[in-house]
């Protein structure tokens, strides 16, 4: 096992931080998971940037004025019942909100019981974080794409793979010869060193869940 510190640096004594708190905000908004801080009910004290940017008009989960509500009558009483589950009882949950394409898992998790001092004084705070609406993220797969040096072309291929589609799809959609996608198949897999197209996705789906470089420009 190496140190990771110089030796100049290992001697310099650190400079201590006096209050965490903005740096813990940015750290949560690189964290490419919707992830929000719920006081008592449903008054939201944080809310992250990825969660921010999913909380949209079409997802089941709505921030409003500062509270968190939800689209669809039927999820009102699971998340309800999970809320109080987490702040009375100290339960963790993992809930599913919203239908179709939209369905979404909810991980709801009491914080209370990990800060016993919180508890005491009454402090009921909920981490709600948000399950992913896709395998691979587009973000994820062009930040992928981007450190591989691939082409344009063939990030559009590893984007399609990643939504699961086939090649024949690929080809179709992208209006190409099917040996076209296959030829550039073979290339990413050269860059990438996956040995299959199944690698190839899964080195997609485990990538850190960081927000990536790529954010200032893909979000505006």
């Amino acid at each position: 096992m190496f140190d990771l510190l110089t030796p100049t640096a290992a001697i310099r004594p650190a400079r201590p931080i006096q209050d965490t708190t903005p740096w813990l905000a940015l750290m949560l908004d690189e964290i490419d998971y919707g992830m929000l801080l719920l006081a008592e009910g449903t008054s939201v004290l944080h809310a992250n940037h990825a969660a921010r940017s999913e909380l949209d008009a079409t997802h089941p989960l709505q921030l409003i004025g500062g509270e968190l509500r939800v689209a669809h009558a039927q999820d009102l009483l699971p998340l309800r019942d999970a809320l109080a589950g987490a702040r009375q009882r100290g339960l963790r949950r993992l809930i599913n909100l919203g239908e179709g394409e939209q369905r979404i898992s909810l991980a709801v998790v009491p914080l209370a019981a990990a800060v016993p001092a919180a508890a005491e004084e009454g402090a009921h705070l909920t981490l709600l974080v948000l399950g992913k609406r896709h395998v691979c993220e587009a973000l994820s797969a062009h930040w992928y794409a981007r450190s591989h040096g691939l082409t344009p072309a063939e990030t559009r291929v590893l984007a399609a793979l990643c939504e699961g589609q086939r090649p024949s799809e690929i080809a179709t959609a992208q209006h190409v010869a099917l040996s076209t996608v296959r030829s550039q198949i073979g290339s990413i897999r050269a860059k990438t060193r996956a040995a299959s197209i199944r690698a190839l996705v899964r080195q997609v789906a485990v990538l850190p869940p960081l927000v990536g470089a790529l954010r200032s420009t893909a979000l505006h």
